[in-house]
């Protein structure tokens, strides 16, 4: 089966612990601190990989996680830096953030990588905290957390050439026509469940065509199985409008098609068209042609008519095609963007502060939380630090004027704080 759309959650590597060390040689007296700090957790990166073509590998897993950085040595030595996690992802993969629906970044070229969840920075080591007037500091700083989120995949092709109609039209056996690929044929409507790709060559010239399964009325709301396949639509540079020559009105099947897309995304209406009447090979087909052309004439589409299935026209519809794609600009890759993940910015409240039922206050806040899950809670140094943390950014005000008395049970993140003065 096709598996174009995934949920997955990704975690970045901690920052490796800094430590409390001092140097303590026979022949140097005054050695002083020498606390090395901790390693940087791993990165886990999205990379585009040429060789896969559905996100069917998050079928079977769904939660990535970087390596952890390693703990500082003593004799100033840093820990090694946790290694990242590179997540292979087929071509054509937009990547969102699943809590905001925030575009992260669109994957088209091989190689293309993006980082999606950044590895926590080391904790610093007591020789980091030496100053004049304290020279041998005994506290140092646990790694930074790793940041960590829920991302969804969506999957659009990436193919040069899209062939849309109506279900039956003959879309999958034009496609087996004119490429190497072996769709599900049969004569009902909608034997193609999911998309196919085929890689068209003539003379040293190559396209890629995706036959989208057919769209019906409502496809654009997710009627029938328009909805799940239209976006395969977004990437394709030109449209074969397929019609099917034994449907009662193929001119209303021609506009309903054109409305969905339209109704879609509306700059699918201005993607070039080759609107093609198929199945010629029929008597019946071949009476309702003359009047057909002129009125998609009169629309400004030069039409042509085929049989897939006796290949009549094909390869002039094939040449038709080379010259539309080569008289297109050339496109320009987009970049990738890559957006911060629980990142504070200036203009936001740093903080909040609630009181619960059980009269505990509840201090939740990114800088505050990440704050205290990087304080070594065993040294005093470190307990006074992180006290002028919440003095400098105004926790310690704002507890005060919500009532905070010495004894009292005060939260911050998953660290559980008796308040004294």
């Amino acid at each position: 089966m096709f598996f174009d759309e995934a949920k997955i959650y990704v975690r970045s590597g901690d920052g490796g612990d800094g430590i409390v060390a001092f140097r303590r040689e026979k022949y140097v007296p005054h050695g002083g601190p020498a606390g090395g700090d901790g390693g940087r957790g791993g990165d886990v990166i999205l990379r585009v990989d040429p060789q896969l073509s559905t996100l069917s590998p998050f079928k079977r897993r769904s939660h990535f996680k970087a390596a952890h950085g390693g703990k500082g040595g003593p004799s100033n030595k840093t820990g090694r830096d946790g290694q990242d996690l590179i997540v292979a992802v087929p071509p054509g993969t937009v990547v969102r953030d699943a809590e905001t629906g925030e575009v992260i970044a669109d994957l088209v070229r091989p190689g293309q990588q993006v980082v999606v969840a950044r590895g926590g920075r080391g904790g610093r080591g007591n020789a980091r905290f030496a100053t004049s007037r304290n020279q041998a500091p005994r506290m140092a700083e646990r790694g930074e957390p790793g940041e960590e989120r829920w991302l969804l995949l969506e999957l659009k092709l990436i193919a040069d050439v899209g062939i849309v109609g109506v279900p039956n039209a003959g879309k999958s056996t034009l496609l087996s026509v004119i490429s190497s690929a072996k769709p599900k044929i049969a004569d009902y409507p909608f034997t193609t469940l999911e998309p196919n790709l085929g890689v068209v060559e003539r003379d040293h010239r190559r396209f890629v065509a995706a036959d989208i399964p057919g769209l019906v009325e409502g496809a654009h709301m997710g009627v029938g199985l328009g909805h799940a396949f239209l976006r395969h639509v977004q990437r394709t540079r030109v449209l074969i409008h397929l019609l099917d020559g034994l449907s009662d009105d193929p001119l209303a099947d021609f506009n309903q098609i054109n409305s969905e897309l339209a109704l879609f995304d509306e700059k699918l209406s201005e993607r070039p068209q080759i609107v093609v009447l198929n199945k010629m090979d029929l008597p019946q087909v071949q009476e309702k042609w003359p009047s057909l052309e002129r009125a998609l004439k009169d629309r400004g589409h030069d039409a042509m008519a085929i049989s897939a299935v006796t290949h009549q026209g094909v390869e002039v519809l094939v040449q038709r095609v080379f010259a539309v794609l080569e008289s297109l600009p050339q496109e320009v890759a987009e970049p990738v963007v890559e957006t911060p993940v629980y990142r504070m910015e200036e203009d936001t409240i740093p903080f909040s502060i609630t009181r619960g039922e059980d009269g505990a206050f509840y201090v939740k806040g990114e800088r505050i939380e990440r704050a205290a899950a990087m304080t070594y809670w065993d040294y005093e140094e470190a307990v006074h630090r992180f006290q002028r943390t919440l003095e400098i950014l105004g926790i310690t005000d704002a507890l005060e004027a919500e009532g905070v008395k010495p004894g009292d049970t005060v939260f911050i993140g998953e660290y559980e704080l008796e308040w004294s003065e």
